[in-house]
């Protein structure tokens, strides 16, 4: 099993595949690679850490919506990123967050995941080194 990859019957992402701190934050805002979707923008920062994992964080304001709509769309990526943990570049900070607009959208689970996989798959396809726009 690869170091950045969740066991298989592994529930919920573990504590040391989540982004904390606020600097970790803006290391990515300002040093990652965007990548755009419709609802989601997500920072991509493959910078070099020491530790192997890969850790992704969630940013939802509230201008998405109220406190049901921010924290079923966290749900929602958490689940995303959970099952396409493997599908992720090892040594990276990811941030994903979500557009004014979806809180509006409805989104559910295959909607979430029909957008972001092709945004993985760009990622995987140049190693996660776009220039940031």
């Amino acid at each position: 099993m690869a170091a950045c990859a969740l066991p298989s019957h592994a529930l919920t992402l573990p504590r040391q595949a989540k982004i904390r701190r606020r600097a970790d934050f803006a290391v990515c805002y300002e040093l990652g690679a965007r990548y755009y979707s419709t609802h989601f923008l997500v920072f991509l920062h493959t910078g070099t850490r020491s530790d192997e994992r890969t850790r992704i964080g969630m940013a939802v304001s509230r201008k998405v919506g109220n406190a049901v709509t921010r924290n079923r769309i966290k749900r929602l990526l958490r689940e995303f990123f959970r099952l396409h943990f493997d599908a992720l570049p090892a040594k990276a900070d990811l941030v994903a967050v979500a557009k004014k607009n979806a809180g509006d959208a409805r989104l559910d689970l295959s909607r979430v995941a029909a957008e972001l996989l092709p945004l993985l798959k760009r990622i995987a396809r140049t190693g996660g080194q776009d220039l940031p726009t």
